[in-house]
C-alpha cells in the first residue's frame, strides 16, 4: 500500500480542525477530550466517554455526532433495553419476514448510559463494533459507513450500573474521561450557554464520504517498523506488569497504531513518530487492562498501571 502523500495529509488537517473546532463551541475548557474524539473519528474507532453525570458526556457526543452530515441514532440504555431494539428484528409482514432495523443502523450511534442496559443488551454490540454488520435470523446486514459507536458510562459504582464485559470493552478504541471543567471554562458555559441550547446553532462541516476519505488517507500514513516494535513492547508491558491480571489485547495494538496514524495526519504529518503511540497509549489502553486485587486495594488506577508500563519501554522498543 501507497503511503499517503502531503496533500492528502492537509486534507485529513482542514477536515479535523473544521470539527475540532465545531465542538469546541460547544464543549467547554476540554480541548485534550475533544482531541481525542476526533482522532477516534477519523480511525473509524469507538469511543468511550465515561465520567460522573452532568459533565458534558452526552454533549460531547452528540457534538461530534451534528458536526458530520450522516445518518445519527442515539439509544437510550436502560435496564428493559431489549438487544433486538438494538439489532433490529425480522417482522411477518403476511407474505414473509421483514427485516426491520435497529438503533444500530447509523454512521454514528450515540449510547447514551451504556452501563445501565443488562449484559445481554450490552452484548449486542459485539458483532457490530468489530465487523460492521450485524447478523439476525441467518442473515447478516451490512452497517452504513463510517460507523462508529460513542458510548457515555457512569462510574461503575453508581446505583443501577452493569459493569461492561471485557470484551465490550477491549471494542472501544479510546476512552475519555471528561472531569470537571475549569472556573473560567464553567464561567464561560454560563454566559454562552445560559439562555440558547448550544447544539441549535450547530451545523454540519464535513459529509460521510469525506470522513471515509480521511480514514483511509490515515490507514496509509507511514510508521516505521522500529516503532511497530515500541508499541509492541508496550502493550507486551501492560501483559507482564506486576499490578495486572490482564493486559492489553492484540486487537489494542491494531487500535493503537490506527490512532497513532490518524494523530500523525492530523498534525500534518505522513509519518507516525515516538509521540503519536506514547501520547494515546493511556486512553487507548487503560480500560481494557485489568488490576490485580492488590493493586486495587492499594488505589492504584489503571492509568497509573499503564503509565509506568509505558515508561519502562524506550523508544527503541526493546527493554
Amino acid at each position: 500500500m501507497e503511503t499517503s502523500t502531503p496533500g492528502e495529509v492537509a486534507e485529513v488537517v482542514e477536515v479535523a480542525q473544521a470539527i475540532h473546532g465545531t465542538v469546541s463551541a460547544v464543549i467547554e475548557g476540554k480541548p485534550e477530550a475533544v482531541d481525542l474524539a476526533v482522532t477516534a473519528l477519523l480511525a473509524e474507532s469507538h469511543l468511550l466517554i465515561e465520567d460522573v453525570p452532568g459533565v458534558g458526556k452526552t454533549m460531547l457526543a452528540k457534538s461530534v455526532a451534528r458536526a458530520i452530515d450522516c445518518t445519527v441514532r442515539r439509544i437510550q440504555f436502560t435496564p428493559d433495553l431489549l438487544p433486538s431494539d438494538i439489532t433490529g428484528v425480522a417482522i411477518w409482514n403476511g407474505t414473509g419476514f421483514e427485516f426491520k432495523p435497529g438503533g444500530i443502523f447509523a454512521s454514528i450511534v450515540i449510547g447514551d448510559e451504556i452501563n445501565r442496559a443488562s449484559p445481554k443488551t450490552q452484548s449486542a454490540l459485539l458483532e457490530a463494533m468489530e465487523e460492521r454488520r450485524v447478523s439476525v435470523d441467518g442473515a447478516s446486514h451490512d452497517l452504513p459507513r463510517p460507523f462508529m459507536v460513542i458510548a457515555t458510562q457512569n462510574p461503575i459504582e453508581m446505583e443501577g450500573t452493569y459493569p461492561l464485559p471485557e470484551a465490550q470493552r477491549d471494542r472501544f478504541g479510546l476512552r475519555i474521561s471528561m472531569g470537571y471543567p475549569s472556573t473560567e471554562a464553567e464561567v464561560a458555559m454560563l454566559d454562552r450557554h445560559g439562555e440558547v441550547e448550544p447544539l441549535d446553532d450547530l451545523v454540519p462541516v464535513t459529509d460521510a464520504a469525506t470522513v471515509m476519505r480521511c480514514v483511509s488517507i490515515a490507514r496509509r500514513v507511514f510508521v516505521h517498523q522500529r516503532l511497530k516494535s515500541y508499541l509492541v513492547a508496550i502493550i507486551d508491558a501492560t501483559r507482564t506488569h506486576p499490578e495486572t491480571r490482564l493486559g492489553a489485547s492484540p486487537r489494542a495494538g491494531l487500535q493503537l497504531l490506527r490512532a497513532a496514524k490518524t494523530r500523525a495526519a492530523i498534525s500534518g504529518r505522513n509519518y507516525v513518530i515516538p509521540e503519536d503511540i506514547s501520547s494515546l497509549a493511556v486512553p487507548s489502553l487503560a480500560h481494557r487492562v485489568l488490576l490485580t486485587t492488590q493493586a486495587q486495594l492499594s488505589g492504584r488506577s489503571s492509568e497509573e498501571v499503564v503509565e509506568t508500563a509505558l515508561h519502562a519501554v524506550p523508544v527503541t522498543g526493546h527493554r
